[in-house]
């Protein structure tokens, strides 16, 4: 195995979702040996720096929350973008959308330069909603999801090492509204 993607698994492996106080942040292009399984997931990024904005092509917001579901119940796994093994939360967003062939940032905190802010109360199916780690002190992004619901009921699909420990649908409780840092327009039809 190439030395270069070797680098890359063990950068993955440090990645944190919900670890406080992560700082490590990868961009890169290829394919990826996914950890223990013996098999290679395929992994689109951008080698240019930070990513500042998404390019979806053809994929609508209906297509991507349909995918996102099927993966419901897929546990938790730290560091991962396989879904044999598990996801972290931007594991999950990552293979989401690489599933449609768009290349995403693969850390939460690399989300943070991406642009299209959108408010909350204007948020639709599809548009990326970012959180802080679980010390809500700390205003860095540390959890992601993808909304699914919007409007009076905003609910959201994400991978959570909490007590649902893997990719499930909530609501933007009060737990959440306290952690939440901003809303990300990625699909030009949500305009």
């Amino acid at each position: 195995m190439p030395l270069r993607y070797i680098i890359l698994a063990l950068a993955f492996l440090v990645l944190s979702c919900n670890q406080p106080g992560s700082q490590v942040s990868t961009i890169a292009s290829g394919r990826l040996a996914a950890a223990d399984s013996g098999q290679q997931s395929t992994t689109f990024t951008s080698n240019a720096g930070p990513i500042t904005s998404i390019n979806t092509g053809k994929t609508t917001p209906a297509q991507l929350v349909a995918f996102a579901r099927t993966l419901t119940g897929i546990t938790y796994k730290y560091g991962s973008v396989n879904p044999q093994e598990g996801f972290d939360c931007s594991g999950f967003i990552t293979y989401t959308f690489n599933h449609f062939n768009i290349a995403v940032p693969r850390s939460s905190k690399d989300f943070t330069n991406v642009k299209e802010p959108t408010e909350l109360k204007h948020a639709k199916p599809g548009d990326l909603i970012l959180f802080t780690g679980t010390d809500s002190t700390q205003k860095v992004v540390g959890h992601m999801g993808i909304i699914v619901n919007a409007g009076d009921s905003i609910s959201f699909i994400h991978a959570t090492s909490g007590k649902q420990y893997g990719v499930t649908e909530t609501p933007l409780n009060a737990y959440y509204q306290g952690r939440y840092l901003k809303t990300i327009r990625v699909f030009p039809q949500n305009h």
